[in-house]
């Protein structure tokens, strides 16, 4: 059995920490206007409390289908299947034992200019309930100064299956112990959002955003609207209005006005769930660092939730011979 480990990615001028338990970041320190350095994400400072699943998906990869399948049962080429429902009434991010709880093999861990590091998991026919086996990678690279690269990949080997990883990371750009997001702005490049009945499933509709609390299209304050959605926001946002590059689009720009940190992401995923730490509570973290409710956003880049089971959503479905692909790119700055 593989050991759980922290690896280091350092470029001189900004360091990740991740572990082959999850995939998971656990640290990514980047520099402010002033040049000091901070972690800007939630996580703890050993394995040891993700292993004992205090972690609500911090920092991790979650799969072999991120987000809620409803009631946890799919029909493929006319077949059922159940999936654990650990999230009642659904399955959520893979079931009981995801991505997120494995320990991945390290195939390869680059220093230097480029550090980057590549896990792989073969997930096996009729693990927590999906068909058929996959092999899958996932790659984090610092592909510039302030820049950081994911790609993810999987291969179904036999089988027709719903694949959608979603890179669970709570950011807090101000710090991960200054306890509130409220204060960031963030511009989503989404005219539309996937609303959801009461169990936060989608109910199928694609809806305008216009002039409503969703509406991120221009850059504004988490914290402006979000006691009028609820206890926050856990939404999936269609993104289809970001500009490209390289094959990749504009997904979200997020900010700390107190440092100036921002993260612009882009991705070739058609869907961002937006979560605002809505259900973090009293979880003690690296130093010590108490968070709670609104200490963090993330950023999660998807196919819709619950896709599968919704014809009208981009297909989540990869057959033998084709291959998933799902690239972030995360670039920091200080503007």
């Amino acid at each position: 059995m593989a050991e759980a480990k922290l690896f280091e990615l350092n470029n001189g001028t900004m360091r990740v920490i991740v572990s082959n338990y999850g995939c998971t970041i656990t640290s990514v320190f980047v520099p402010g206007k002033d040049g000091k350095l901070a972690d800007v994400v939630l996580g703890f400072d050993t394995i040891e409390p993700y292993q004992k699943g205090l972690a609500p998906y911090f920092g991790c990869i979650v799969g072999r289908v991120a987000n809620r399948i409803k009631d946890g049962k799919f029909t493929l080429n006319g077949v059922e299947h159940s999936l654990p429902i650990n999230k009642p009434p659904n399955s959520l991010h893979g079931g009981n034992k995801g991505f997120d709880k494995v320990i991945w093999e390290v195939a390869e861990h680059m220093q230097g200019d480029t550090p980057s590091i590549t896990f792989k998991y073969r997930s096996r026919d009729g693990e927590e309930g999906y068909p058929g086996d996959v092999s899958f990678t996932a790659t984090y690279t610092l592909t510039s100064k302030t820049t950081m690269r994911l790609d993810m990949e999987g291969v179904p080997e036999n089988k027709a299956t719903p694949i959608s990883l979603a890179q669970h990371t709570y950011w807090n750009l101000a710090g991960h112990e200054s306890r509130t997001v409220l204060d960031h702005t963030i511009q989503i490049r989404a005219n539309h959002i996937t609303p959801v009945d009461q169990n936060t499933v989608p109910t199928g509709e694609i809806m305008p955003i216009k002039g409503t609390p969703f509406d991120f299209t221009t850059e504004s304050k988490i914290g402006s609207r979000i006691n009028e959605v609820g206890i926050g926001y856990d939404h999936n946002y269609v993104l289809d209005c970001g500009e490209e590059k390289s094959g990749l689009k504009h997904a979200a720009k997020l900010k700390d006005p107190a440092s100036s940190r921002t993260l612009n992401l882009w991705t070739n995923a058609p869907g961002m769930q937006f979560y605002t730490a809505n259900y973090v509570n009293g979880v003690v973290g690296k130093g010590g660092a108490a968070y709670g409710k609104h200490s963090a956003a993330c950023l999660e880049t998807q196919g819709f939730p619950n896709a599968i089971n919704q014809p009208n959503f981009p297909s989540v479905v990869v057959k033998p011979g084709e291959k998933y692909n799902h690239s972030m790119l995360f670039e920091f700055s200080t503007e």
